[in-house]
């Protein structure tokens, strides 16, 4: 009896156990699930689409996409306001989710599918449509007063007005004459085209005459037989587009056009209206790239007023941002400027062109978010590069740190300036909703998301600063597996990117990288990032080393990592692999070609492969003119070293690719072939562009980890 009792006790206990290990099992990360919902299922919960309701202390928010939710700085408990079903029912309408959310007033919101637009009253609990555009539209922007909307069809702009009248602002039969779009090919922080004046009298637009610039060839091959598609691509050097900014009355229907002041192909960057809707401030780039004028033209006749003031530098100037009019009843504005090696805040006087310099950082300012009573909040890096702030400075030049918990913030201030919701993670916090003060403190803690991936096993991913041969930090991320064992070696996958205008390590959830590299981690590799001199939000000085010899010191600064790579016992140092795209796919190919010895195989997306194949905005730029700088391009060029390479090199394209154009991986590979080079690799994604995105990204990453984990291994002498 007493064996019974024991054997019985025993087997509980065994259960017990068994039934635990199973409860604190973690799943196994899938790679269609780490590409596919990181921004989905995967995504930290928050406030999505928190908006202060105009005036109040009233906010609301999105729960699922699909449920309009309010509460209040006295009332953090939410209540519903309506459905997207029910608000269907109310407008008769068809819309997904709450696109194109605004509030109009404290009672009423804007929505819209892209192609009509709805009003809704929370309180009446009815609305209806305001206005309808051609589903051909695009580019559709709202006025001041959300009674129009100006869009464009093809290469004309168009206005439609609340009483459905539809204006045609410009009438080009000629495809080479655009207007309403971006042009520059979105540099200069360009990404708009449209432009209403303060109180929707005036509308200002983009235009842009491509007759002289190539028509690149694209293939289309869901038509049979196949056609070509043809786009405008200005290669550096070659000849580009001549913009033009117009202006157009809708009281008098007539439309004026400002040229640029030097040459015509001059870049005319940063439009902003005046408050009073008398002038445009438009920043003009020389071709060169190494100087800009801020100019003042009269809205109604296009006449040149003024230039407030100019900007010269022997590597580049690069205007992003707009002119930024703090008080609505003045036309001094704020300026944002890297002049003196860092992005700073400063105030112009419109009058004289008087400038005070407000903040004086050695850190990188991002955006400017909002003006109340006097104060400019605006965004920056701080201290910590790898971090976004909210900062606050007076007109007397008192600049404050507002956030304090070290992270990547993202704030919404209220009307009245009193108070700010931040929505912030870091490297371990999934994210946080707070309530703060306008000095910071924190008043309320509205959310606190749970880890997504509490239940699959994952790795974590270690921070380290190493020191450049300059003597300036290197940040590099490290993702090892949740298995990780110090006393066993680890191949490595060093992924890069490298180029301006990006940074891959930041303190924010997943420390900045993609959910497959913390899959390809518990693959039993090392996967390995470093910010290279050259990569954005570190300073002028930092960013312009690249300047007429693009993969330069960004190799040598990729080498750093290597050695510190090698130096750690648990690394294997005779399987390292590399992988990136775009500029990325550049640095990739030029670290398998440049440094042949050190890498096994290589992955390449959308590689620029010589720079006098990329467009004329981005390229001379950065390496002048081709025939300005022939030992930088030639040195640079992937066809130069091709060679060299030892390991094994795949190298993938869209075949509709129209940022880095396929001439780039085909003309490498033509000197892959007559330098008798086997060990390299061609993959195309038919119709896609510069990246692979979609139920086909999936296969794009298993394509890339079945090569690296196929090929990383030593190169047989």
């Amino acid at each position: 009896m007493k064996h019974i009792v024991f054997l019985f006790i025993l087997t509980t206990s065994l259960l017990s156990i068994a039934q635990g290990q199973k409860k604190t099992e973690k799943k196994e990360l899938q790679l269609e699930t780490a590409v596919l919902q990181q921004y989905q299922a995967l995504r930290p919960k928050n406030l999505s689409f928190f908006q202060w309701l105009p005036e109040t202390d009233c906010y609301s928010y999105l729960d699922g996409y699909t449920t309009l939710m309010k509460a209040s700085v006295r009332d953090s408990k939410a209540k519903k306001i309506i459905t997207i079903q029910e608000l269907n029912k109310k407008l008769d309408a068809s819309l997904y989710w709450f696109s194109g959310f605004q509030w109009k007033d404290v009672n009423e919101f804007w929505v819209t599918d892209g192609k009509n637009y709805y009003t809704y009253n929370i309180v009446e609990e009815k609305g209806g449509k305001i206005l309808s555009i051609p589903e051909t539209a695009e580019n559709a922007v709202f006025d001041p007063n959300k009674e129009q909307v100006a869009y464009t069809m093809q290469n004309n702009l168009f206005i439609t007005t609340k009483n459905q009248e539809n204006i045609i602002v410009t009438d080009f039969k000629d495809k080479n004459i655009v207007s309403g779009q971006a042009i520059a090919r979105s540099e200069f922080g360009i990404t708009d085209g449209i432009f209403w004046s303060p109180k929707g009298n005036k509308l200002a637009f983009y235009q842009k005459d491509e007759s002289e610039v190539h028509d690149y060839p694209i293939l289309d091959i869901n038509t049979t037989p196949g056609t070509v598609r043809f786009i405008k691509y200005p290669m550096a050097g070659e000849k580009s587009e001549k913009p033009r900014v117009g202006i157009f009355d809708l009281k008098s229907k007539k439309t004026i056009y400002i040229s640029p002041r030097g040459a015509s192909d001059d870049y005319l960057t940063n439009l902003s209206w005046t408050p009073d809707e008398k002038f445009v401030l438009i920043a003009e780039v020389n071709r060169d790239q190494n100087k800009y004028t801020l100019d003042v033209y009269e809205a109604v006749t296009g006449k040149y007023i003024k230039t407030l003031f100019e900007e010269a530098n022997d590597k580049w100037v690069e205007p992003e941002h707009a002119a930024f009019f703090p008080n609505e009843k003045s036309n001094n504005f704020v300026w944002m400027s890297e002049k003196d090696g860092f992005m700073n805040l400063y105030y112009i006087d419109f009058s004289d062109g008087t400038i005070k310099q407000l903040t004086k950082n050695k850190f990188v300012a991002t955006n400017i978010i909002k003006a109340i009573d006097g104060k400019i909040y605006y965004s920056a890096t701080g201290e910590t590069p790898t971090e976004s702030h909210l900062y606050a400075v007076d007109l007397r030049g008192n600049n404050k740190k507002i956030t304090r918990i070290p992270g990547t913030h993202h704030v919404s201030i209220s009307d009245d300036g009193k108070y700010i919701h931040d929505n912030f993670t870091s490297y371990d916090v999934p994210g946080k909703s707070l309530l703060l003060s306008n000095t910071g403190k924190v008043k309320k803690h509205l959310l606190e998301a749970d880890n997504p991936l509490k239940d699959y096993q994952i790795g974590k991913a270690d921070i380290k600063v190493l020191k450049a041969k300059d003597g300036s930090d290197l940040y590099t991320r490290l993702i090892r597996p949740s298995n990780f064992d110090p006393n066993k070696k680890y191949p490595v996958l060093i992924y890069v990117y490298g180029g301006p205008h990006a940074q891959m390590i930041t303190n924010s959830w997943l420390a900045g990288a993609s959910l497959w590299m913390y899959w390809m981690a518990e693959q039993g590799y090392l996967v390995f990032t470093l910010d290279n001199r050259g990569s954005a939000n570190r300073g002028f000085a930092w960013e312009s080393q690249i300047h007429r010899q693009c993969g330069t010191v960004e190799i040598e600064d990729q080498m750093t990592g290597v050695e510190y790579l090698k130096s750690l016992p648990y690394v294997d140092k005779e399987r390292l692999a590399v992988h990136g795209w775009s500029y990325g796919g550049f640095m990739t190919s030029s670290l398998m070609l440049r440094q042949p010895d050190v890498f096994n195989v290589g992955v390449a997306g959308g590689p620029v492969t010589d720079w006098k194949f990329y467009e004329v905005m981005y390229g001379e730029r950065y390496m002048d003119k081709p025939e300005e700088n022939l030992k930088g391009y030639e040195k640079a060029s992937l066809i130069t070293h091709a060679h060299k390479l030892k390991g094994k090199l795949l190298l993938i394209h869209g075949t509709a690719d129209d940022v880095v154009v396929m001439q780039h991986n085909l003309t490498l590979i033509k000197r892959f072939i007559e330098v008798k080079k086997q060990n390299v690799d061609f993959f195309v994604y038919p119709m896609h562009k510069h990246n692979v995105h979609g139920m086909d990204r999936v296969h794009l990453i298993q394509k890339v980890t079945n090569y690296i984990m196929k090929n990383n291994y030593p190169v047989k002498k």
